[in-house]
């Protein structure tokens, strides 16, 4: 059973990716674009079997992104039906430090974009606190 006995819920974890823009003058954030879906969401994904959800939400950060990143503050669960189902997805801050991004089936492009314009970019409305966490968590470091 998963999600404290919960059967039904489908359990993911994901990470709202910034690195520090090129210029030195604040942050980006990247968005994955998957075509799919035709949106734009932070990375993220359902975890396997018996996974923790820190070590879920660096792996589909990695498989989505091509980004290896280091975690830092947990901004929360986001949660929500997906198809009917109820979907608890787990949210860290996350610092890019190294990779590239190739195109595949599930994610077609990343736009690495300022908080204001990622705010405005995601498709889903609960995904624009995430920005708000995420600078919160961010300014109280």
């Amino acid at each position: 059973m998963r999600g404290g006995g919960r059967t039904d819920v489908v359990l993911a974890a994901g990470c709202v990716l910034w690195r520090r823009s090129a210029s030195g003058d604040g942050i980006e954030l990247a968005l994955v674009h998957r075509p799919k879906y035709d949106d734009w969401s932070h990375p993220k994904g359902k975890l396997k079997r018996a996974e923790d959800a820190l070590a879920g939400a660096l792996r589909e950060v990695l498989e989505e992104t091509g980004h290896h990143c280091a975690p830092g503050a947990r901004l929360g669960t986001v949660r929500y039906l997906a198809q009917g189902r109820p979907k608890e997805v787990s949210y860290w801050a996350a610092e890019a430090t190294d990779g590239a991004f190739i195109p595949n089936d599930e994610v077609d492009r990343i736009a690495w974009l300022a908080p204001p314009a990622a705010r405005d970019r995601l498709t889903q409305p609960r995904d624009r606190l995430l920005v708000d966490a995420l600078l919160n968590a961010l300014h109280a470091t």
